[in-house]
């Protein structure tokens, strides 16, 4: 069977308009939520990154006093509880600049060591991500399952 168009009409048929739109339909469902882990990726990168800043500026904070004890603006330890870092040591959410999706927090703290945490902010893209960490012996961890703790298997920030 022979399809012929009359003379002098030229485009495109209806069917082929359809086809067209649901080919890239099914590119688009494939694209996009890979598009968006992404995006998910790059800001836990950006969080590592002010992680990592973050840890130095304890280390400045330690050799200007000989503690870091205070860097959170207290004059204790602290255990098991998440804190603000003092203004002056280092800022409180990542990234410094635009939409923050990260706080940044001081886990435990003593005269000798501290756990750094990056925990995504509530109702951002990343609040599903769960919390990374940095500690002072350079261990790191990425809560990767969500479920508030840094598990077997987690203590690294890749994949």
């Amino acid at each position: 069977m022979k399809f012929s168009r009359p003379s002098g009409q030229i485009g495109f048929t209806l069917i082929e308009l359809m086809i067209v739109v649901a080919i890239i339909g099914i590119l688009a469902a494939i694209a996009y939520p890979s598009y968006l882990e992404h995006v998910k990726s790059t800001r836990r990168g950006d969080a590592q990154g002010d992680l990592a800043s973050f840890a130095n500026a304890m280390e400045r904070y330690y050799t200007r006093n000989s503690t870091y004890i205070g860097a959170d603006g207290g004059s204790s330890d602290i255990s098991n509880t998440l804190t603000v870092p003092d203004a002056s040591v280092f800022r409180s959410q990542s990234p410094a600049d635009g939409t923050a999706f990260y706080n940044l927090r001081i886990y435990n703290l003593t005269a000798n060591s501290y756990e750094l945490r990056a925990v995504p902010i509530a109702g951002t893209p990343q609040a599903d991500d769960g919390f990374l960490q940095l500690m002072s012996s350079g261990m790191r961890g990425w809560d990767r399952d969500n479920l508030g703790s840094i598990d077997a298997g987690e203590q690294s920030w890749s994949k």
